[in-house]
């Protein structure tokens, strides 16, 4: 056996001897192994956030989206979770988007989209479906657009609702158009769960959360939500995938599957996963007594079965190798919606004592610490207040995302 030293040399000596060897780079980019590099969250929409009528055929859907890393070998992944017919995508192309909030293309970028080498493809009810790898290199924060022409979208839509990015939907075959003029605008994504890219030397880290991972109080295009300051802040050397839905809870479905529910399909079976952020919970806590008070015995049950669910999440993924850390919960007193209580107060107190106790998690990234108000720590600071009293400002996300210890993650 070579010495670790002598080993690590080698390693690091391979690819100018492969080159050598006549190897060409797109063959060394494939054998790096596959990264997600962006992904988002699917839940069926409802109300104003679903598609409009006039957009469920023979339409154009041109999503823009910004990678945390950069690699090569793109392949998109496309989501018909929870369509009850199958998907048809009759095109799809993957481009470099140039202009934030334009839905013009670099043409010189253009690159169809194939599925086992066919332009068209059928996807199941309650599937995902990758795209064949595409020879397109991309660097880290670079924003790209991905176009589908898609015959007729299931009556049960699949969508992240909360994208706070604008995207475009025109009707008939436009996939390979420059430039949308006449479209019109969403800030949603429809049927397009992730971007995957060859990245040797990186891992991601996904954050598993609510609204205040969603991004809920940030700029529309401004990509600064926690995830994107931390994301920044590690330079594209791993990526940061945000997996948050607004209103969503760990327990109970509510705006999407509930955190349990969602584990599988947005942590586990992503690939390269290294480190977890679980940032969720305070909608659980909410909802308890949002209609009607609760009793003692209620909300002691609430916080077990919560930090129960914790430790689920913490065991399952340690089987994947995946090292888990816990987000305590934000200051939520003062919310008009959930008017909590001094009881609601209590559970979140003991929610984040579970967090911070020793063994639990891997770590603890003390969100509570970093966003109360000092004078009142039931309350989030009115510096990083969006003016609901839970989500945070664009400034309250920065803090987040400077939050978390670089060390914790590399």
């Amino acid at each position: 056996m070579l010495p670790k030293v002598r080993y690590l040399a080698l390693t690091a000596a391979l690819p100018v001897a492969l080159l050598g060897a006549g190897i060409s780079a797109p063959a060394l980019a494939a054998s790096c192994p596959w990264i997600p590099a962006w992904g988002s969250s699917q839940m069926q929409p409802d109300g104003d956030n679903a598609l409009p009528a006039e957009a469920r055929s023979d339409v154009t859907l041109r999503q823009i989206v910004r990678t945390s890393i950069g690699g090569s070998g793109l392949r998109v992944r496309l989501s018909n979770a929870f369509g009850d017919t199958p998907l048809v995508i009759e095109a799809a192309t993957l481009a470099r988007a140039p202009h934030v909030g334009k839905p013009g293309i670099d043409t010189a970028s253009l690159t169809p989209l194939r599925f086992s080498g066919k332009t068209r493809v059928v996807i199941p009810p309650g599937s995902d479906w990758l795209s064949d790898p595409v020879d397109l290199p991309v660097k880290a924060f670079e924003d790209l657009a991905i176009s589908l022409h898609v015959e007729a979208v299931p009556q049960r839509q699949t969508s992240h609702p909360g994208a706070r990015t604008t995207s475009y939907w025109i009707p008939g075959d436009h996939v390979r158009e420059a430039d949308l003029p006449t479209a019109k605008t969403m800030e949603h994504w429809f049927l397009l769960s992730g971007i995957e890219a060859h990245a040797c030397g990186t891992g991601a880290v996904v954050a598993l959360g609510d609204s205040i991972t969603d991004g809920r109080g940030t700029t529309t295009n401004g990509n600064d939500r926690w995830t994107d300051v931390l994301a920044r802040r590690l330079g594209g050397k791993r990526s940061v995938i945000n997996q948050g839905i607004g209103g969503n809870r760990v327990l109970l479905d509510g705006l999407g599957p509930n955190a349990m529910a969602r584990l599988d399909r947005d942590v586990l079976a992503l690939p390269g996963v290294s480190h977890l952020i679980v940032l969720e919970g305070i909608n659980d806590l909410g909802n308890l007594t949002r209609e009607h008070p609760a009793t003692a015995e209620q909300h002691a049950a609430m916080v077990e079965q919560i930090t129960g669910a914790y430790a689920q999440i913490v065991a399952r993924a340690h089987a994947h190798g995946i090292k888990v850390y816990g987000g305590t919960l934000l200051p939520f007193m003062g919310m008009e919606f959930y008017h909590p209580i001094a009881a609601n107060e209590a559970d979140r107190q003991a929610v984040n004592s579970w967090i911070r106790t020793p063994g639990h998690f891997d770590a603890v990234i003390d969100f509570d610490k970093v966003m109360r108000d000092p004078a009142r720590p039931d309350h989030l600071n009115p510096a990083y207040d969006s003016g609901d009293a839970i989500h945070p400002n664009p400034a309250g996300y920065k803090a987040m995302g400077e939050a978390v210890p670089l060390e914790l993650l590399r």
